[in-house]
């Protein structure tokens, strides 16, 4: 396949209320190729759910994409139906939760909904696709698949039921996984086996995968490239290594600096000062600014430069440029 399996191209999300417009997601652009793991990171209510959400359909009214498109393999689908999103959902983007046991239908079997998803999205009889369940099963790793796949999901233990819904993203063979906290809920040891299982699936399937954290443990563990997010706008964007090794934007730097293992030469972890702003609260400019230790003549009137898919790496007007600079900060 050329080209990138996922492409945002400013996208913007709105939500009307009352007292105004919120925007969770503003002007944010990003590719994603084929096998390629995107990180997302960022702390709580900085706009990653939101705009995973917004990508696979599932935004809640009154919220809704005011501006920018998807792409999805060359073709935009942000203006699509919902009859037809509901096509593209579960066999073109797969979806894996943050919490497997409030995903998962208490009432059904886990092979019975492997297999409805199958029988909705493949051509498929109903014999082959329970055949297809067992094989999904098989292949993120439950044992004694063909024995468990008529189990509930409350027979599973939390590490299991996580596989259970990642086999349940992979099994219609889309093109484009949206993982939300997949790791959360879980303990270090199974967090881990979690990641590992996500990267060799996507790898060997060629799938892209849209990595939605606020750990950057996990994303240095899983992710290709990084995508920094705050207060709805892109801080930061680039490769892994580039990002975790030597950060741009100072938000970047605090989130690294805060990260146990992550803070390169820092006998003590360090917080970043104030909270995330409201979205009903905004500064202007820079929504950073505020926060900032490096802010300057501008900041608080313009929001720095735009991160546009393919260019530059850090919105910020005084970006960090040094190592001895990333220790200052």
């Amino acid at each position: 396949m050329s080209g990138p399996a996922l492409s945002l191209r400013g996208l913007t999300v709105d939500i009307p209320t009352r007292h105004g417009v919120l925007r969770p997601v503003d002007n944010v652009s990003f590719d994603i190729a084929p096998g390629e793991i995107l990180g997302v990171v960022g702390e709580s209510g900085a706009g990653k759910s939101m705009a995973g959400n917004a990508v696979i359909g599932l935004l809640n009214r009154p919220a809704r994409i005011s501006g920018g498109e998807v792409w999805l393999n060359g073709t935009r689908i942000d203006q699509l139906p919902r009859d037809r999103m509901r096509k593209v959902r579960g066999r073109q983007i797969g979806m894996v939760f943050q919490d497997p046991l409030t995903s998962l239908n208490p009432l059904l079997t886990i092979g019975d909904q492997i297999r409805e998803t199958i029988l909705e999205h493949l051509p498929v009889s109903r014999s082959q696709a329970r055949e297809r369940a067992i094989a999904a099963l098989e292949e993120v790793g439950i044992p004694a698949a063909r024995d468990r796949v008529d189990s509930y999901p409350h027979a599973f233990s939390g590490g299991m039921r996580q596989r259970v819904v990642i086999a349940l993203a992979l099994c219609a063979e889309p093109s484009l996984v949206i993982a939300d906290e997949p790791t959360t809920a879980l303990d270090v040891s199974v967090q881990a086996q979690i990641i590992a299982l996500l990267k060799g699936l996507c790898r060997e399937r060629g799938t892209a995968v849209m990595l939605v954290t606020h750990d950057m443990g996990v994303i240095a563990e899983a992710a290709d490239r990084v995508a920094v997010m705050y207060a709805g706008r892109l801080a930061e964007i680039g490769p892994v290594a580039e990002v975790i090794g030597a950060p741009r934007h100072p938000y970047t730097v605090g989130l690294m600096g805060s990260t146990p293992g992550a803070s390169r030469g820092q006998a003590r972890l360090t917080q970043i000062p104030g909270a995330m702003p409201r979205l009903s609260a905004l500064p202007r400019g820079c929504a950073f600014h505020p926060r900032c230790p490096r802010r300057g003549t501008g900041c608080d009137a313009d929001p720095g430069p735009g991160l546009e898919a393919g260019g530059g790496r850090a919105a910020c007007w005084y970006p960090v440029t040094t190592a001895g600079e990333v220790a200052r900060a």
